[in-house]
Parts: structure tokens; C-alpha cells; sequence
């Protein structure tokens, strides 16, 4: 066992916001819209370019890294610096508002207007409200596709305070932290193992948080490198990853390089086929790979660069502060497109149905943000405060939120 490591005291503070995050949320959402886009058109399974948009499903891969670090970092920095672990139940109200009110937004609007979806039944409300319309085959409605991830992030919502004391301990020992974040990957392995022996369904078990475990673990293992750096705590290994920053081409060359790879068949089907275990074993793997890349030369190295200036400006953060309403929005508005001009499914212009799409979603995205979800979280903040000063590792738990 490593013996625990003292923070230097000549190092920032671990708990200081990395704005520059919040234009991956963009990205992410980005990525989701045009993979919906391209699906919808049919230019993801007519044309050969088209299967670059179909594994823009890869932006799911970069929420999920990125709420790994963004929600295990608050617990590593406490430890490291000598703090008192966050508040659980402060971390699980905060969640609630961050997710919760436009969710529940989206999910009636989509049940109610949607004709696809009328009647809804009470099993419909139920599931999608709870978040359990993963757990059973064809219960995902019209406009509410893309909530199957929502359903599997908030399950790693609501394991992680258990997972992150068992994995940072009582002192801060961040190689052992490492090795039990990174062994989370062993849940992946295993759920992979079952699919391959027909244990469980590639159908309906691809959406459980098992399968994409080693995404979130991922991110974890990143931000005990990122605090480790920071506090000077962690082995001289760690700096490859300020290496690595300071090469942001290298880095997303290399991401995109991968992401040719998914693109061909080894990384199973573009349609909604069901792919193979070792098929989505590999597709796991790689989209693991991007989404650690793409993620690398914004988290870590010096945060003056350009990279860090450009995704750090008023624009990109003002999407990633709105991208959230655009993951949910964006179905319904594609629906809509297509209802309002009675078009059938794989058909229409890609571009143009691209700009419609987003022109649409941000709208609603904007509205969602400014009208629901800022001013719910500055009420249930107002309510939640103290007069005393809240614990350190509370205010840590507010730092970049990864929705």
C-alpha cells in the first residue's frame, strides 16, 4: 500500500473551475444532433461518408468521461487536501435541480404533443419519469430516444458517493486511488463476458450502466491524475498527461484517427442492428479512447493556451451552460420537422435539417436554461443555504457541473 502523500503547498488549488470543460458539453451535444440528423435523413446508412455521422454517437462517450472527472474530482481534491469529504446529501439535491425540472419538462411535452405517443399510458409516464424506460425492451417513445443515457448517468449519480469513498479512502493516497478507479473497467470486462456466453441481451443490456462503466471510470481516473498534478502528490508518470496537453493536435488527430476506425465494421453495425459482443466491445473501447483524447488537452497542461482561451470564451461557454436543453430538445424538434412537413423518415436535405435542428433545439435550449433551470438552482440554492460557511468539500461539488 502507498504510503498517504502530503499536498505541496506551492500548487493551485484543486477545486478552482476549469470553464475551458464546458465547451465539451457543447461538443457532446453537438455530436448527439448530428448523429440523430444523419439517422433520420438516411445519410448515415446511404452514403459513405455518412458513417462518420453515425458514430457521432461518440458524444455520449465524452459526457459520460466528462462526468466521471467533473463528479469524482470534489472527492479526490478533498482528500488531497486534507478536507472533509462533500456533503452527500448537498451533491444529490444539486443533482436533482440540475436534472430533474427541464427533464420532467421534456419528457411531458414529448408524451403530450408528440401523436406518436398518444395515448401515453400510465407505464409510459411512469418509466420515463423514473428513469427506468431502459430496463425493458421498445419502451423508449418518440422524441425521448436519446433519455436512455440520461437514465444510465443518473444510476452513476447515484452509486458514486459510495464508489468514491471506497476508492480515495481516509488519506490520500492517489497511486491506490488510481488502481481502484481504473478497476472499475473489470465491470465492463465482465458485462462484455456475459453478453459473449448469452448471459444477457445485447438489445436491452447495451443501455445499463455495466456496459459503460469503464467510460465513467475513465473520467475518474482522470481526475486523480489531474489532482495528484495539481497538489504535486501523484508519480512523475502523470505528466505525460501535461505532455499530452501541450500537443492538443497530436491528441485529436490521434482521437479522430480511432474514430476512422469505428467507422468501418469492426465496431459493429451503423443501423439500429443489434452488434455482437466483441462488435461493441470494440466500439466501448474506442470510443473510451476519443473520448479521453479529446478531453486531455482542455483538462490538463497550462490553462493560458489557446485551446484552453478558445473553449474557454463567452460563445463556447454560453453553449455549454445551454447544452443540456439541446440534448433533450433536439428529438422533439426533429419530429417535428418532420410532422409539420410530412416527411418520411429517411428522407431530407442533411444540412438543412441540420440548421433547423439546432436552430430549433437552442431555442428551446435557451428557454429551458434561462427560464427553468438557472432559476430553480438559484431558488433551491437560496433555500439550502446556511448561515455558517459550508464546508469546503461542499463547494467543491459545484464546481463544473457536467450537465
Amino acid at each position: 500500500m502507498s504510503a498517504p502523500a502530503t499536498p505541496s503547498s506551492s500548487h493551485p488549488p484543486t477545486t478552482v473551475r476549469l470553464p475551458a470543460l464546458d465547451a465539451l458539453r457543447a461538443i457532446g451535444s453537438v455530436a448527439v444532433v448530428a448523429h440523430h440528423v444523419g439517422f433520420h435523413t438516411g445519410v448515415s446508412l446511404n452514403s459513405q461518408w455518412g458513417t462518420w455521422l453515425a458514430r457521432m454517437d461518440v458524444g455520449v462517450a465524452i459526457f459520460f468521461v466528462l462526468s466521471g472527472f467533473l463528479l469524482f474530482r470534489p472527492w479526490a481534491s478533498s482528500a488531497a487536501a486534507g478536507r472533509p469529504r462533500p456533503g452527500v446529501r448537498r451533491y444529490f439535491w444539486r443533482r436533482a435541480l440540475r436534472i430533474l425540472p427541464a427533464y420532467w419538462l421534456t419528457v411531458s411535452v414529448c408524451l403530450i404533443v408528440l401523436p406518436q405517443n398518444r395515448p401515453a399510458s400510465a407505464g409510459d409516464w411512469l418509466r420515463h419519469l423514473t428513469f427506468t424506460q431502459i430496463y425493458q425492451p421498445d419502451q423508449l417513445r418518440a422524441g425521448l430516444g436519446q433519455t436512455w443515457s440520461l437514465a444510465t448517468e443518473v444510476v452513476f449519480y447515484l452509486v458514486l458517493p459510495l464508489v468514491a469513498v471506497l476508492a480515495v479512502g481516509r488519506t490520500w493516497r492517489p497511486v491506490r486511488t488510481l488502481v481502484i478507479a481504473a478497476g472499475g473497467t473489470l465491470m465492463t470486462a465482465g458485462w462484455l463476458i456475459l453478453m459473449g456466453f448469452g448471459v444477457i441481451d445485447t438489445a436491452v443490456h447495451t443501455m445499463w450502466l455495466p456496459s459503460y462503466a469503464a467510460w465513467f471510470c475513465g473520467g475518474m481516473v482522470l481526475a486523480v491524475a489531474h489532482v495528484a498534478l495539481q497538489t504535486g502528490t501523484g508519480p512523475a508518470a502523470l505528466r505525460v498527461l501535461d505532455d499530452l496537453a501541450a500537443a492538443p493536435v497530436a491528441c485529436w488527430s490521434a482521437a479522430a484517427g480511432l474514430l476512422a476506425i469505428a467507422t468501418t465494421p469492426i465496431a459493429g453495425p451503423l443501423d439500429l442492428a443489434e452488434p455482437t459482443a466483441a462488435e461493441f466491445a470494440v466500439k466501448l473501447t474506442l470510443y473510451l479512447a476519443v473520448g479521453i483524447l479529446i478531453m486531455i488537452p482542455v483538462a490538463f497542461g497550462e490553462r493560458k493556451t489557446r485551446v484552453h482561451q478558445a473553449f474557454g470564451s463567452a460563445s463556447a461557454r454560453w453553449l455549454g451552460l445551454v447544452s443540456y436543453g439541446l440534448f433533450l430538445w433536439h428529438p422533439l424538434v426533429i419530429e417535428m420537422i418532420y410532422l409539420v412537413g410530412d416527411r418520411p423518415l429517411f428522407t431530407g436535405d442533411l444540412l438543412e435539417t441540420f440548421a433547423l435542428t439546432m436552430a430549433g433545439g437552442l431555442a428551446f435550449a435557451a428557454a429551458s436554461y434561462y427560464g427553468i433551470e438557472r432559476p430553480i438552482q438559484s431558488l433551491g440554492d437560496r433555500r439550502r443555504s446556511r448561515p455558517t460557511t459550508p464546508r469546503a468539500g461542499d463547494r467543491a461539488t459545484a464546481v463544473n457541473s457536467p450537465h
